[in-house]
C-alpha cells in the first residue's frame, strides 16, 4: 500500500519506519523543511530511531519525506499524527484541522484516514470528517476513517510501536476492518475497540491516570517530608505487597506531550459538554504544576542551612529532558525550576548529556569546566545514567528529585 504519513514528529517517524519495514511504500510528510533537510541526511532527533535504520528506509526506494503535500497523491493509508498542544490553556486543533484539509484535497474513494493524534472524545468524528467531505467532495461511505490513538514512549528500551498493542477503531464496521488490516502488516497486536470515541477516551484514560497517581505521591512527598519521613522509603515499603498497588514515584513535576496535556483535553470536554469540573484533573494539575516550586524551596532551605542565600549562589541543574534516556525537552519542568531559581537570583548552569544543547536556557557545564565542587548545590532533575555516583562527588550540596544517587552525607532526596 502507499501510506501516507503527516508529521515525522517522535509520533509519525517510527510509525513511517515500521511501515517501510512492513513492505509498504511511504512517504512523509512535514511542514518542518529543517527536519526533512536532516532525515534526508539520515539525522534522527529522537532515540527510537538511529540514523542506521533511517539509512536503510531510504535505501529501500520505499520511504521519501516532503513538505510537498503531492507525496499524498494516490494514497491507499494516510495517518494523522500532528501535535495538539494547548493555547491558553484550552485545546489547540489546528493542526489537526490543517492536516485533515490537505489529506481531503487528495482523498479518493476506498482510501483509509487514521488520526493518531491525542484529543478529546468525538474528536475524530466532529472535527476530522466534516473537513475530509468537504474538501474530498466525497460521501462518508465512499472512503474509510479511523482512529488510532499513538502509544510511543520515547526512550523505552523494550516497548517500541511494532511490540505495544495497538487500539484501532472505525467510524463503520468497514472502516475498522479496514483500519485494523493496516495496523497488522506493522504492530505485532491489534486490539479492536467498539467506537471511535471509545478509543478516543481511553488513550487519554492510560495518561490521566498516571498524572492523577504522579500527583499523589508527589503531594504525599512533601507531607512525608514535613514529617520528616523519606517517601522512598515508603514507596519501597508498600510496593511489597503482591496486588492491589501499584508503583508510581514523585519528581520535579511533569513533562513530555502526555501527562501535562491529555488531561487537561478531558477536562475541557467535560466541563464544555456537561458543565461540571473534572476535580481529579485539577487537582493533579494543581499539584504537578507547582512541584518546580516545591524544589526550589527545597533548594532555599539546604542552601540557607549552609547559611548562603539563594541569590547569588551558584547552582547546577542536571537534566533538561523531562525523562531519562531522552533528549525529549516538550514541556519539561526543568525549564520552570531553571526560571524560579534565577528568579531567586541564583546563577544557574545546566548538564545534559542527550538534550540538544540549542535548547539550553543557561549556561551548560561539563565536567572540564570546572569542578563540581565550585557549585553550591548541584540539583538532579532527570536521571540519565550518565548522572553516576562519581559525578558528584566533591560537591557541597546534591538535592536528588529522582531518587538516583546512592545515599550520601552531601544528598538529599525530594
Amino acid at each position: 500500500m502507499k501510506v501516507c504519513v503527516i508529521g515525522q514528529g517522535y509520533v509519525g517517524l517510527p510509525l513511517a519506519i515500521e511501515s517501510v519495514k512492513a513492505g509498504h511504500e511511504v512517504a512523509g510528510l512535514d511542514v518542518q523543511a529543517s527536519r526533512i533537510d536532516a532525515l534526508r541526511r539520515y539525522e534522527s532527533f529522537t532515540s527510537d530511531i538511529c540514523s542506521s535504520e533511517l539509512r536503510a528506509a531510504f535505501e529501500t526506494g520505499r520511504y521519501t519525506v516532503s513538505v510537498d503535500p503531492d507525496v499524498l497523491k494516490d494514497f491507499d493509508v494516510a495517518i494523522i499524527t500532528v501535535p495538539t498542544p494547548l493555547k491558553n490553556g484550552v485545546p489547540d486543533l489546528s493542526y489537526v484541522e490543517q492536516a485533515a484539509v490537505t489529506v481531503g484535497k487528495y482523498l479518493r474513494a476506498g482510501a483509509t484516514v487514521v488520526l493518531e493524534s491525542t484529543s478529546y472524545p468525538g474528536t475524530t468524528e466532529q472535527i476530522v470528517l466534516p473537513l475530509l467531505e468537504k474538501w474530498s467532495q466525497l460521501s462518508v461511505f465512499d472512503f474509510h476513517l479511523g482512529f488510532s490513538p499513538e502509544r510511543i514512549d520515547p526512550g523505552n528500551a523494550h516497548w517500541k510501536l511494532h511490540n505495544t498493542p495497538k487500539l484501532v477503531s472505525g467510524l463503520e464496521p468497514c472502516c475498522l476492518d479496514a483500519v485494523d488490516a493496516f495496523y497488522s502488516t506493522v504492530v505485532r497486536k491489534t486490539v479492536r475497540t467498539s467506537s471511535l470515541m471509545t478509543a478516543e477516551l481511553a488513550k487519554i484514560v492510560e495518561n490521566t491516570f498516571r498524572h492523577v497517581n504522579i500527583a499523589m505521591v508527589n503531594e504525599m512527598a512533601m507531607m512525608a517530608e514535613a514529617l520528616g519521613i523519606s517517601i522512598w522509603d515508603v514507596l519501597e515499603a508498600a510496593d511489597t505487597k503482591p496486588y492491589g498497588f501499584m508503583k508510581f514515584t514523585p519528581g520535579p513535576g511533569v513533562g513530555g506531550h502526555c501527562l501535562p496535556v491529555d488531561p487537561a483535553y478531558l477536562s475541557w470536554r467535560v466541563e464544555r459538554e456537561l458543565g461540571q469540573p473534572f476535580r481529579f484533573i485539577e487537582l493533579a494539575n494543581d499539584v504537578n504544576f507547582h512541584m518546580p516550586h516545591h524544589v526550589v524551596d527545597r533548594a532555599a532551605r539546604m542552601l540557607n542551612a549552609g547559611c548562603k542565600p539563594v541569590n547569588g549562589s551558584k547552582v547546577l541543574v542536571l537534566g533538561l529532558a523531562y525523562k531519562a534516556g531522552t533528549a525529549d525537552v516538550r514541556e519539561s519542568p526543568s525549564f520552570k525550576v531553571i526560571e524560579l531559581l534565577e528568579r531567586r537570583g541564583a546563577v544557574v548552569s545546566l548538564a545534559d548529556p542527550w538534550a540538544d544543547p540549542a535548547r539550553f536556557p543557561v549556561q551548560t557545564w561539563s565536567p572540564r569546566d570546572c569542578s563540581i565542587s565550585d557549585f553550591d548545590l548541584v540539583v538532579l532533575l532527570t536521571d540519565h545514567a550518565e548522572f553516576n555516583d562519581a559525578l558528584i562527588k566533591g560537591a557541597a550540596r546534591v538535592l536528588d528529585c529522582r531518587n538516583h544517587f546512592a545515599p550520601a552525607s552531601n544528598v538529599e532526596r525530594i
